[in-house]
């Protein structure tokens, strides 16, 4: 990958730029703008191309920046099991929250995957480990003789029926939750961890989130308050959220207490996924990728450096929005080009889909698979398998490894307090 933009002087882990620190208060540039001019935030530096950094030591009074300037990451990364702890992962994709908790130190004793091409990658990576192919709803846990200390996934997120319902663990019968909750249900675990979208919170207005609690509590366990988790806060150059549910089995939690991961001690951008540093020993290699169709890569060649289509002349966006153009709303992800100095925008399942569009940040043209595994924190030697928009798919479905280690970390911690118990 050729290198043609030079090192920003100003990253270091002092200085937060206007774009970053607006990622980590989830507020928008535009807002930041005003408080600017409202003396609410002092820039520490204004570069020479006129963008804003700041000290974070001046910002402490957010939490959110303050959680980077006492990490305890350092510490947490010592953290190591007193036994091999067996885990079972449902719905297990490519495998980044298995690279992940295999990081932290887990055993995996058995992944299930529906998808062929995910369960090719999974066998090819890790050739011992127990992959299982298939529908979930055909699984027999009470097969897995071992005693399991840890189940998680990440179950899709789908629609109850409420009619007349209960509402408990019998009422949820054909969703992908049902299935999860029947595994723990089979297996038993001391503790499970489920990811999800952020939308699962406010999902049926709130009333999906409740019966997975109910179902949760009638399966005799007790669930942490859920938490959105921001991956920017976690070793990772991407802006992803998932929403995660930690549930400890009732005879031990009000034993032990789970601590969520704390932040790593600097926001990463997508500088750091492409060149050697923090992440990795060198620059990503070449790979395969998406192409654009000529007049595409014509238009959005005049996309500047995280821009997006308001960044066209009127003609322009006329030409390429189309019908788009009339409609309301920012439309934010439609032409966009990323930016080196800011973590990259959440990844889709296509690097080139019109209204989250993913191009890379000074050549014209969709991230290639490397970059979007890198983006995910993959390690490089981790290979993909099946066609080229299957580990696209993979790859944007995946839970970020950094992030999942974090937290596998915060599980092992209370599992190690479970077993001095």
């Amino acid at each position: 990958m050729s290198d043609v933009q030079e090192i920003s002087p100003y990253a270091n882990c002092e200085l937060l730029s206007l774009e970053v620190l607006a990622d980590v208060l989830s507020e928008s540039k535009r807002t930041l703008d005003a408080w600017v001019s409202k003396g609410i935030l002092v820039p520490h530096i204004i570069s020479d191309d006129n963008k804003l950094y700041f000290n974070r030591k001046h910002l402490s009074h957010f939490p959110e920046v303050n959680q980077l300037i006492e990490s305890d990451w350092a510490k947490e990364e010592s953290i190591t099991p007193k036994r091999p702890y067996k885990l079972v992962e449902l719905f297990a994709g490519a495998g980044g929250l298995a690279i992940g908790l295999e990081k932290a130190g887990f055993n995996s004793i058995f992944l299930n995957e529906l998808d062929k091409s995910a369960c090719a990658t999974l066998r090819h990576n890790r050739p011992h480990w127990n992959v299982v192919e298939g529908d979930i709803a055909n699984i027999n846990f009470e097969s897995i003789t071992e005693s399991v200390d840890i189940l998680t996934g990440g179950f899709p997120c789908q629609a109850f029926s409420y009619a007349g319902k209960k509402l408990g663990f019998e009422d949820t019968r054909g969703t992908l939750f049902f299935e999860f909750a029947r595994a723990v249900k089979e297996l038993n675990p001391k503790v499970f961890m489920a990811e999800n979208v952020r939308g699962l919170l406010t999902h049926e207005n709130g009333k999906t989130l409740e019966t997975i609690k109910e179902v949760i509590e009638e399966l005799g366990y007790v669930l942490i308050e859920p938490r959105v988790l921001k991956a920017i806060f976690y070793k990772v150059p991407q802006k992803r959220e998932r929403l995660i549910l930690v549930g400890i089995r009732k005879d031990y939690a009000d034993k032990v207490k789970f601590n969520w991961p704390s932040a790593y001690n600097k926001v990463l951008t997508l500088r750091d996924a492409f060149y050697a540093g923090i992440l990795y020993e060198q620059d990503v290699p070449e790979s395969a990728g998406q192409v654009y169709p000529l007049r595409k890569k014509e238009i959005m060649s005049m996309v500047p450096p995280g821009g997006y289509w308001r960044d066209l002349s009127d003609e322009l966006q006329r030409e390429y929005m189309q019908g788009s153009y009339f409609l309301g709303g920012g439309k934010t992800g439609m032409a966009r080009r990323l930016s080196l100095d800011e973590p990259s925008l959440t990844l889709t399942t296509s690097p080139a889909q019109k209204q989250t569009e993913r191009c890379h940040p000074f050549e014209t043209r969709p991230l290639q698979i490397r970059e979007y595994a890198r983006i995910q924190t993959f390690p490089d030697e981790w290979e993909f398998k099946g066609s080229l928009g299957a580990i696209y798919r993979q790859i944007g479905n995946a839970v970020p490894v950094n992030m999942a280690a974090a937290i596998g970390r915060s599980l092992i911690r209370v599992l190690n307090d479970i077993e001095e118990l």
